[in-house]
């Protein structure tokens, strides 16, 4: 390896997990890595900008270590490219020392259940996509003026967003950047009433305490939790649970919530745990009317882990609408290795393995939640992403004796060596397929035209949905 001919890492998708392996690649100028991050959409950030809830900027600030990458000079960003239909696996192998993938978990998990598909049950990934102005679910109709009652599924913070979205107030929106098409249903909403059902106790609840207290906190909305349902929930030793701090805290939170009085007139949010949903149930009218639910108890499993088991109990909520948030899927991605069963890249520390030797592939490997499932916060991805990059050195980073980058490396992984590592080359075959692509100062003209607009209205940005409309302010101060 030398300046003039340095190892070249493509990575696919711009979120969190991608820029912190783009950080670590880049940090060591002695390795003298260059890096390409090829995004399908215009705009980076991944769930930075399309998952974090709207009222949680603090979050998203974390961008501004995301850009420092950005600015590196050995960095260059190729937005509205996508993997599969414009570059493929075998076109990026051809062009690089290592492709990452990045690609996140962006399906959800389905219930599974009868009615699952009536109008009014929504999966929370398109929900929340649909208020943060994700381009994929722009045309998501919620019909929050039919439903007084929502159901959440689901005991993560991600079913914590999707309730408290659902009872801000309108003073509480107004100063966020959630989508304009967003801001105006949520603001008509006649939802009073959401309620959040756990298939476990609140001592596996899978918030965390900062999520859960926010809860507490809501302007025009009381947390109900019921205390003699509370201390079923948690008659169950849990020796595990009690050893984790999170847990700990969480019950706490719990028990505080379930000695409130409720406000008259005010929303609710009713914490409900040991709940698994059976069946979906529609009205007269078509559309989703009840929720049927089966109380479930904790058993010890065979490794000594408490399972919810059904119990012969059950009962239905009235409900017009269902949000399902029990989890994600990994994509697989056209040519490279997938596990069905875990819905993620299969791999060995972040190299990637072969499906049927499961032995390392030269070349490729990967970071974040197509890693090692949809798991931990933002910054998880941080350590996660050094832990593939350390693979990476040990692979492609020459040796003191001399060996270049095709050399077997030190951890017995053959490098693996492009036919065509140019720089210009890769440009130029994505400019050829993809004309339309977004170069970083691309996405810099977006953020800024979105920065403006926020300023006028008070308001931290006000986001762009519509590709078109992102494609034409990026090409007007493109350099060509």
């Amino acid at each position: 390896m030398t300046e003039q001919s340095p190892i070249r890492i493509a990575v696919i998708g711009s979120g969190p997990a991608g820029f912190y392996a783009a950080g670590h690649l880049l940090k060591d100028s002695d390795a003298g890595f260059e890096v390409d991050m090829i995004e399908r959409l215009p705009t980076p950030w991944g769930l930075v900008r399309s998952g974090v809830a709207p009222d949680h900027p603090k979050i998203k600030s974390v961008t501004r270590v995301y850009e420092k990458t950005a600015a590196h000079p050995r960095f260059r960003y190729f937005g509205n490219v996508n993997f599969g239909e414009h570059v493929s696996r075998d076109d990026l192998l051809e062009h690089y020392h290592a492709i990452v993938y990045a690609t996140g978990s962006p399906m959800d998990r389905p219930l599974g259940i009868p009615g699952e598909d009536l109008p009014g049950s929504h999966a929370a990934t398109e929900f929340v996509g649909w208020y943060n102005g994700h381009p994929d679910h722009t045309s998501l109709e919620v019909d929050l003026m039919s439903a007084e009652r929502a159901v959440v599924i689901g005991n993560g913070n991600v079913a914590v967003d999707v309730a408290r979205m659902l009872v801000l107030s309108a003073d509480e929106l107004a100063p966020t950047d959630t989508a304009d098409h967003a801001l105006e249903v949520l603001a008509r909403s006649r939802v009073q009433e959401v309620v959040v059902v756990g298939r476990r106790g609140p001592a596996q609840a899978a918030f965390t305490n900062p999520e859960l207290l926010e809860l507490g906190e809501l302007t025009d909305a009381d947390v109900i939790v019921d205390s003699d349902e509370l201390k079923r929930a948690l008659a169950v030793h849990d020796e595990a649970a009690e050893q984790q701090a999170t847990a700990r805290r969480n019950v706490e939170i719990l028990r505080e919530y379930a000695q409130r009085t409720p406000t008259s007139g005010r929303k609710r949010v009713v914490l409900r745990f040991l709940l698994s949903p059976t069946r979906l149930i529609a009205g007269e009218d078509g559309a989703l009317a009840d929720v049927e639910l089966v109380r479930n108890e904790l058993v010890a499993s065979n490794s000594g882990a408490l399972r919810a088991q059904a119990t012969d109990e059950s009962e239905t909520i009235p409900a017009g609408l269902v949000f399902r948030a029990i989890g994600y899927r990994g994509m697989p991605l056209p040519g490279v290795s997938f596990d069905e069963g875990a819905a993620v890249i299969p791999n060995e520390g972040g190299r990637v393995l072969d499906p049927a030797s499961r032995a390392p592939l030269p070349g490729e490997y990967v970071v974040g939640w197509i890693k090692r499932g949809p798991s931990g916060v933002i910054g998880t991805n941080k350590k996660d992403a050094q832990e593939t990059v350390d693979a990476m050195l040990a692979d492609l980073v020459p040796s003191a004796n001399g060996d270049g980058p095709s050399a077997p490396s030190s951890g017995g992984v053959p490098a693996h060596s492009p036919s065509h590592p140019e720089a210009a080359a890769i440009e130029a075959l994505l400019r050829e397929r993809q004309p339309a692509l977004v170069t970083y100062s691309g996405w810099e003209a977006i953020d800024r035209h979105e920065r403006e607009l926020g300023e006028r209205a008070g308001r931290p940005r006000v986001k762009l949905t519509d590709i078109d409309e992102m494609l034409r302010i990026a090409a007007a101060e493109t350099p060509s």
